[in-house]
């Protein structure tokens, strides 16, 4: 479970500006490369719902999520139930009402495989990253849809395909898919998206 839930939370590194009218696939990568520079913080709201293929159910959460250059990211969620996600560093704290747990990911291979791909998705290196993903792309009605397919063993234990949808007019990511290696399939939508502004310090607290 907290596996899942750090690779989620990176995966919103992911989500980086974007501008495409006509535009070819390297373009549109060039374009993310080059916008990611410039973002020095953002913050969203989230809906994630998660449709599990054994028992034919949806489950929705709601949230907010914070960003800030370069090492640190908060995911909360305030709907159905309580949880935080802090990334500071080289630490990570996961919080729920009853307990928090903080790991150093340089003392967790795993942990550091993952912040790894972090950082090279803040850099916009995340879809020309040859040796994490397959990237494909395809353009529809004011969209481009980046099929992110692992090669790596630890993320294909976990994901088939990861589906990124990038809103050509307000240059932001609407939309993201995980398809789980069980079935299960997962999709966030960011809202209200802020970047640019200043943050609280607090929210990226580790205690």
């Amino acid at each position: 479970m907290k596996k899942s839930l750090f690779l989620w939370s990176l995966l919103w590194l992911m989500f980086l500006p974007l501008h495409a009218q006509t535009m070819t696939e390297s373009e549109v990568k060039a374009k993310v490369n080059q916008v990611a520079a410039q973002l020095q913080s953002m913050q969203c709201d989230f809906v994630q719902t998660k449709s599990l293929k054994l028992l034919n159910q949806k489950m929705v959460s709601k949230g907010k999520m914070y960003y800030q250059k370069s090492d640190k990211l908060c995911w909360q969620y305030v709907s159905p139930y309580s949880y935080t996600f802090v990334l500071n560093g080289a630490k990570v704290m996961l919080r729920n009402e009853k307990r928090s747990d903080v790991i150093d990911v340089q003392q967790n291979k795993m942990f550091k495989e993952i912040a790894r791909i972090m950082m090279n998705s803040v850099l916009g290196k995340c879809l020309t990253d040859e040796k994490d993903f397959k990237v494909t792309m395809q353009q529809g009605k004011g969209e481009w849809v980046a099929t992110l397919v692992p090669l790596r063993s630890n993320m294909k234990q976990l994901f088939q395909k990861i589906q990124i949808s990038f809103h050509q007019a307000q240059m932001m990511v609407s939309m993201v898919k995980l398809f789980e290696k069980n079935g299960d399939q997962t999709t966030i939508q960011l809202k209200n998206i802020k970047t640019n502004a200043p943050l609280n310090a607090q929210v990226f607290s580790i205690h």
